[in-house]
């Protein structure tokens, strides 16, 4: 029996419900092999995989529409990867990434009870080289600028994994980190746009935060 309790929470997202498996509450801890601090997770931030944010579910609605022809995706920071089942859903060419231990065994969970087959996943370390990844054309996130030295180093994660051409799309609930984040972004060569989300989820619950938009477009020479 694992050492955690989950529960099982409806999402709906464009009008489809989807099923998720996620953790009961958010004051829970278990890593008896101690995966999680070898990949440099608090007991503090242990928990924080297993929750839909806010800010995935705006992410997750945005992706029910979303242009995906021709393009492979990569979520990062996924968490519990409600975005991802829902590009996933659409036929999309969907690769799923986090550095949590237990992101993985969440996801193949949710997958089952939602009657999807396998989606691509790999482990995320942002401060690592990742070389099985590959690089990708639209890249997404949500909530995934909540420390201070994250600006730099998931901007040049993602700098690695971006393909020639690529868009990069992240959902932030303003947190103080966004500036940081865009000006780095800014110097590795992406053009950005930002935009208010809707002011409401879904669900009913009342929303603050933006989408960050960058884009870059390399010539590729003959």
């Amino acid at each position: 029996m694992p050492e955690y309790h989950v529960k099982y929470e409806t999402a709906t997202v464009g009008g489809t419900d989807y099923l998720i498996r996620s953790l009961l509450n958010l004051q829970q801890y278990s890593d008896p092999q101690g995966e999680a601090e070898l990949a440099g997770i608090s007991s503090a931030g242990w928990s924080l995989f297993g929750h839909i944010w806010p800010s995935a579910r705006i992410l997750a609605e945005a992706m029910h529409t979303h242009d995906l022809t021709g393009k492979r995706i990569l979520e990062i920071g996924a968490g519990l990867a409600l975005a991802s089942l829902v590009i996933h859903r659409r036929a999309g060419d969907m690769t799923v990434s986090d550095r949590h231990p237990l992101s993985r065994a969440f996801l193949q969970e949710n997958l089952l009870l939602n009657n999807l087959g396998p989606l691509k996943y790999q482990n995320g370390n942002w401060e690592g080289s990742n070389p099985e990844l590959g690089q990708f054309d639209l890249i997404i996130g949500s909530d995934v600028l909540y420390e201070r030295q994250q600006p730099g180093q998931l901007a040049a994660f993602i700098n690695r994994h971006a393909a020639a051409s690529a868009q990069i799309i992240i959902v932030d609930p303003d947190r103080g980190n966004r500036v940081d984040f865009c000006r780095e972004m800014t110097r590795l060569g992406y053009s950005y746009t930002t935009r208010r989300a809707n002011s409401f989820i879904e669900n009913g619950d009342a929303y603050k935060g933006r989408f960050l938009t960058f884009t870059r477009s390399l010539e590729v020479e003959l």
